[in-house]
């Protein structure tokens, strides 16, 4: 496989903003696709407090080279201050799978 293909995790607070992130990703061809798994608990610590949030998260399909702009999009537009962000590399995978991937990034 000579392209890195990865899936970017993000969560957010409503649809409305996976579904808004999700779309803005996808008209700069930077993912393929974005699965949005509907409203979840998420149980966290922040500033020394124990938070219950229902959220959603985003799974985006695309290529480890995009991870810095993908970033740079969901920062400027994410309402979290420290948003969820994290890059899981695809070690391996159906080939025709990721090589659809490919072809939608372009």
């Amino acid at each position: 496989m000579k392209e890195k293909y990865a899936v970017i995790f993000c969560t957010t607070p409503s649809k409305e903003v996976a579904k808004e992130l999700s779309k803005k990703l996808l008209n700069e061809n930077l993912i393929a696709c974005s699965t949005i798994i509907p409203a979840y608990l998420s149980i966290y610590k922040w500033q020394g407090k124990v938070c219950e949030e229902e959220e959603f998260l985003c799974i985006f399909k695309t290529k480890v080279e995009n991870y810095e702009k993908i970033e740079k999009i969901i920062l400027k537009s994410h309402p979290y201050e420290v948003p969820e962000i994290i890059l899981l590399e695809i070690k391996k995978g159906f080939e025709k799978y990721l090589n659809w991937i490919n072809e939608s990034l372009i």
